[in-house]
């Protein structure tokens, strides 16, 4: 799972939002039975929830703050308590409760303020739940999907620059599952699916830290179904891009086991140890 850094920026911004003063705030008399779901006046049921998450009792403020919004639905607390809600949701990491209650703040309010922080909760609930890449990916794209959503709506919001640090670090991951699956095929000696796979990196996710392996994994599979060709097409761009990776120097050298005659044509992508050996033998 990717833990997320981003709950003081969460924080910061719910400040702003939820946490100003009460008009009329109760008291803050605490009744025994103060969860139990009765018909409150708004200040007094704002200030439980209030109470409660600061508390770190998470789940129970979420459902206050529904209390909020299901008693005094046309309350000018009831707009903040349904981004409350969606908050306290997230930090008991209930992630479809808060994906929920985000969803139904922006169904409501569409063109509020504060919807691009609901769009970045929604972001972050999927976000939270990324897996290892062994695993399904749905999670994933839902959360690159809900990241691209935020940016192009709010490209200047306060939460884009996070958005697109985190898109990056989901394509990545969706890069490397790429690769596990490109691995295991390549393992079993399924060069075409292998080589569909190394693609998908090349072509899609071509600013991800997984392309020089990639390219080196082509080359290895091209070779392997007797390709020397497009083995070489794969090393070449490699070489123009990566010269110094290890991936270059392995694919250097499977080029130049498997299939010397191609060497000569792009001798300027020789490595550079490679260069220096030759020179010393002359």
């Amino acid at each position: 799972m990717l833990r997320s850094a981003s709950r003081p920026l969460l924080l910061a911004a719910l400040a702003a939002i939820a946490f100003a003063p009460l008009a009329s705030c109760a008291g803050g008399g605490k009744k025994k039975a103060d969860t139990r779901f009765i018909a409150r006046d708004v200040d007094t049921l704002y200030t439980l929830a209030r109470d409660r998450l600061d508390r770190r009792q998470y789940k129970i403020a979420a459902q206050l703050f529904d209390e909020v919004e299901r008693q005094h639905p046309y309350s000018i607390w009831a707009r903040r308590a349904e981004l409350m809600s969606a908050y306290s949701y997230y930090l008991a990491r209930d992630y479809n409760a808060s994906i929920s209650s985000a969803q139904r703040f922006l169904s409501i309010h569409p063109g509020n303020r504060d919807a691009p922080y609901a769009y970045y909760l929604i972001a972050i609930d999927y976000y939270e739940q990324i897996n290892d890449v062994t695993r399904d990916q749905k999670i994933t794209q839902q959360a690159l999907d809900a990241l691209g959503e935020l940016i192009r709506r709010y490209p200047d919001s306060r939460y884009a620059a996070d958005a697109r640090l985190k898109t990056d670090l989901v394509n990545d991951h969706l890069a490397g599952k790429e690769m596990e699956i490109g691995r295991f095929y390549e393992r079993r000696g399924q060069w075409l699916a292998a080589i569909i796979r190394f693609r998908v990196v090349i072509d899609k996710y071509q600013t991800t830290t997984h392309v020089p392996e990639a390219l080196e994994r082509l080359t290895e599979s091209y070779l392997a179904l007797g390709v020397p060709v497009e083995a070489e097409k794969a090393a070449a761009v490699l070489g123009n891009n990566y010269p110094g990776s290890k991936w270059y120097q392995r694919a250097y050298t499977l080029i130049t086991k498997k299939a010397p005659e191609t060497v000569g044509r792009h001798g300027k992508h020789e490595p550079k140890a490679k260069h220096r050996k030759d020179k010393k033998g002359q």
